[in-house]
């Protein structure tokens, strides 16, 4: 993790699938199908959406990029094949085609603060993500070449450190992965990249979130827009979003104790069950001492300060995420 942190790791994105979607109605139907905006979407951006159901319960995730001519839902592909059912289903009379084109692409992750670097020195200059004028953060694609692999880069939703994605046809990962090693990024396992995320907050479709809970509860306001007009599930969105609160939210844990060693965990106050640990990672490599988690909570627990509990040791519900200690830290240019 420490090469994440304070320079640039590459990791493996073999684990994310895509879905084509064609016809002249795509941007249309595809923008009643997912929580954020699609039509206002440029060209070559991409933003994150829930897909939900009628009650509003979160089906899967994904980006959605806007292309020439097509869409591109970038997701894990274990939601692939749910994901193309659950759209499948609202194609009705519209002029939408559906593909699953996940063979014919995989990916490398490069994220730290050097990112940038590393791929100004194989030529490229990179951006940050894009300002959507609504104030959303867009992934923002470019086509570029990696050594001699034509690939796409994406400049994708930074959270504590510069991220990009990498694009290409399978053959040619070997080839990508040895020329961002030489241009100067480390090898980063799933170990690490699942580290990252914990200390970013960033929740997981199918680890830490599920088809039980409602967009609001997850805290990730990015994948919703409110003036984007009507689409599946935006009654109950809407709904919530008038009440003003949910009862229960996703957030950061510092545990004390044993490490779970085995996940979903129930969190206790006072003998009731107040929620979940959905995920655990050890900062120990960036020079933190804590464990930390993710899950759900409910919020009255954590405003009262009541203590909470879980089968091995007590967690905290963080305000905030970490702060990595100043020695650890880049230092500046």
């Amino acid at each position: 993790m420490d090469s994440l942190l304070h320079s640039a790791g590459v990791s493996d994105l073999g684990w994310r699938g895509k879905i084509l979607v064609t016809g002249s109605d795509r941007l249309r139907w595809l923008n009643g199908m997912v929580s954020n905006a699609v039509q206002a979407l440029p060209e070559d951006e991409g933003n994150y959406s829930f897909l939900l159901s009628v009650q509003g319960r979160i089906q899967g995730d994904c980006y959605v990029y806007r292309r020439a001519g097509d869409l591109l839902l970038d997701t894990s592909i274990d939601q692939v094949p749910a994901l193309m059912t659950h759209l499948d289903h609202f194609v009705v009379m519209d002029d939408v085609e559906l593909a699953d084109v996940s063979q014919q692409w995989t990916g490398l992750s490069l994220a730290g603060p050097l990112a940038p670097q590393v791929l100004a020195t194989l030529g490229f200059a990179s951006s940050a993500p894009k300002l959507a004028k609504d104030g959303q953060e867009n992934a923002k694609m470019t086509s570029a070449r990696i050594g001699e692999v034509p690939s796409t880069i994406i400049a994708a939703h930074t959270v504590s450190v510069p991220r990009y994605e990498l694009w290409f046809p399978p053959e040619q990962v070997l080839a990508v992965w040895e020329t961002l090693q030489a241009a100067g990024a480390t090898p980063c396992g799933l170990e690490a990249m699942e580290a990252l995320r914990v200390h970013e907050a960033t929740p997981l479709y199918g680890i830490d979130l599920n088809d039980r809970d409602l967009p609001q509860e997850t805290a990730q306001t990015r994948a919703l827009n409110f003036n984007k007009g009507c689409y599946l599930g935006q009654e109950i969105v809407e709904r919530i979003r008038s009440r003003g609160k949910v009862n229960r939210q996703f957030r950061q844990f510092e545990l004390s104790g044993a490490v779970p060693d085995t996940l979903p965990l129930d969190l206790r106050s006072k003998d009731q069950s107040v929620g979940r640990i959905t995920s655990t990672a050890s900062l120990a490599s960036a020079g933190l001492p804590q464990v930390l988690a993710l899950g759900f909570i409910r919020l009255e627990v954590v405003e009262r300060k009541e203590t909470i509990t879980y089968d091995g040791g007590e967690a905290i519900a963080l305000a905030a995420k970490p702060v990595i200690a100043r020695s650890h830290a880049q230092p500046a240019s």
